[in-house]
């Protein structure tokens, strides 16, 4: 998310939009209604969509490890107005006990390329379409850094040596089926859905194994577990896309769960848009659309002058995903009530920005970005029509604040 912020920040230099009002959005949420919000994900899907105007675009994966390694990695391109592009590197190691694992990296890439050496014939498709071009593939710094997605799409191989503290070498093998909400992950910004003027787009795996090692400051360490990927594409300045965020990735022995929540900026109707996806074991229980967010509890962070949340309560409820026809009350449902004791990082997303841009920034709207990331354990109850189960897990939870 820092990287995402940033990059679109230093983008702007106007003001706030007119205020189009909630019609002016059209939802993912609302997008495919009554169907199943599921639908599977293709090679097509897990291409870079790599549009020739304003975009930033990521691969970010989630690493919950067995020995208590908690590790996002994310590699992020951007376009600005379709004359300058820039790719980024960034990876957050954190354990709650040994602090000398703990380490925080931001890399400038050279020599970007998306590639897809599998399969020509979905790049061609892609770049058709979106007016790039396109693959399911990159790499970098003369394949220093490289994303490969295996052929059969069961597995990605991340494998980064950029940066001098931090190198990378991971299998994420998917544990179950990925998914995009309704026909294609993505919300439309515009008075006309036909031709919008933004967008936003997911993609997940919401469970993996990972496998591999992680290298910090000379020091290898054995990566195992678990991890959850997504993808995802903001087609639009992020003050004008939305004012704040909610992510949440819970990981257990044998369920998992993930949601997304952002709510637009008052020029669309301060409108809430949360998708999410639950599993059990190696199936995908349900992709979810009527979830909700709370910050229970809230204290004043001083520094920021936001209200961040101390207590988060999630809720998930949808329907099974081989159910084609949506009727009756939701059948499948989750929930998790956790402490947000441990505040592992908080980000001032200006604190990279030049001072110029920094300006004009702060001046609109009273854009203050800080993206607030908690780890904790928690507590998940599933229901689903086989019954009901509990279990204990990981919370990885960011609270992300714009405007």
């Amino acid at each position: 998310m820092l990287r995402w912020v940033q990059e679109g920040l230093s983008v702007v230099a106007g003001v706030a939009e007119p205020e189009y009002g909630p019609e002016a959005l059209h939802s993912i949420v609302d997008r495919g209604k009554p169907n199943n919000p599921f639908s599977a994900l293709t090679r097509k899907d897990l291409c870079w969509k790599n549009p020739p105007f304003t975009n930033v675009e990521t691969q970010t994966f989630y690493f919950t490890g067995s020995e208590g390694h908690i590790i996002f990695a994310q590699v992020i391109h951007s376009n600005v107005a379709g004359l300058h592009t820039t790719a980024q590197f960034t990876c957050r190691v954190y354990h709650p006990t040994k602090p000398e694992d703990c380490i925080w990296i931001s890399q400038n890439l050279s020599d970007f390329k998306i590639t897809d050496d599998d399969d020509t014939e979905s790049r061609e498709a892609v770049s058709f379409a979106e007016g790039g071009t396109s693959g399911a593939s990159c790499q970098s710094d003369n394949g220093k850094l490289k994303i490969t997605l295996s052929k059969d799409l069961s597995f990605y191989h991340f494998l980064s040596n950029v940066h001098e503290d931090l190198q990378l070498d991971v299998i994420v093998k998917r544990e179950c089926e990925g998914f995009k909400i309704y026909p294609d992950g993505t919300t439309l910004y515009g008075t006309n859905p036909e031709e919008p003027w933004g967008s936003m787009r997911h993609l997940f795996w919401p469970r993996s194994s990972v496998q591999g090692k992680i290298v910090i400051k000379s020091k290898e360490i054995a990566l195992s577990g678990h991890c959850m990927y997504v993808m995802a594409l903001q087609g639009m300045k992020p003050h004008h896309a939305a004012a704040h965020w909610n992510f949440a990735n819970f990981q257990g022995p044998t369920v998992s769960a993930v949601m997304m929540e952002f709510t637009t900026p008052p020029s669309y109707g301060s409108t809430r848009v949360n998708i999410g996806g639950l599993t059990q074991g190696d199936k995908l229980v349900a992709a979810t659309v009527d979830n909700t967010a709370e910050h229970s509890e809230t204290t004043l962070d001083d520094f920021s002058q936001w209200s961040i949340p101390t207590k988060l309560n999630l809720h998930w409820q949808g329907y099974p995903t081989d159910q084609t026809e949506i009727s009756g009350e939701p059948t499948v449902e989750a929930t998790i009530n956790a402490s947000l004791d441990n505040l592992i990082e908080k980000v001032d997303v200006m604190s990279e920005i030049p001072m110029f841009v920094k300006k004009v920034v702060s001046g609109v709207a009273g854009t203050r970005p800080y993206i607030f990331q908690y780890c904790n354990p928690a507590e998940i109850s599933l229901k689903t029509p086989e019954g009901t189960v509990t279990e204990r897990g990981t919370l990885y939870s960011e609270a992300t604040f714009i405007s």
